[in-house]
């Protein structure tokens, strides 16, 4: 980056804020992974469970049994709303860094457009100068020409 270039610490500061945002987005879009392996996971166990007591009470069964397989049962399905609110909550964290990520990314585009543009019209000037310095090389040399062939 040209240190003459004015918007460079605001392109820095672009850049590196992009690259936190995609950072943190990667660490939100692991945490809803995990959180939906998770769900995944709690909701096999309550199928599993639920076809498991059906097998015991075809076979037959104590009434402590069942009332305790039923607290079982409560406390996993507990567990599981626990895990949906924390799947929202991940859902939501996840929209919001996707947001965060894309304001910051316009930003950083617009500076690089900005930049781009201040290096043209830096280049456009520097084209022109040296076009200017060497027409008047050439007018030097044409007169300093014209003046020794008048001699």
């Amino acid at each position: 980056m040209s240190t003459t270039l004015p918007l460079a610490t605001l392109l820095e500061l672009a850049q590196n804020k992009t690259q936190e945002a995609t950072r943190r987005l990667g660490q939100l879009q692991s945490a809803q992974i995990d959180a939906a392996k998770k769900m995944e996971l709690l909701l096999q166990y309550n199928q599993e469970y639920h076809e498991m007591m059906q097998a015991q009470m075809q076979e037959g069964v104590s009434s402590s049994w069942l009332r305790n397989f039923q607290h079982f049962i409560a406390t996993l399905e507990g567990a599981i709303e626990q895990q949906r609110a924390l799947m929202e909550q991940a859902d939501a964290k996840l929209a919001q860094g996707r947001t965060d990520w894309q304001q910051n990314k316009r930003r950083q585009n617009s500076f690089n457009t900005l930049a781009d543009r201040a290096r043209r019209q830096e280049a456009q000037v520097l084209d022109k100068r040296e076009q200017r310095d060497n027409d008047e090389r050439v007018t030097r040399q044409f007169q300093l020409r014209a003046a020794a062939s008048e001699e």
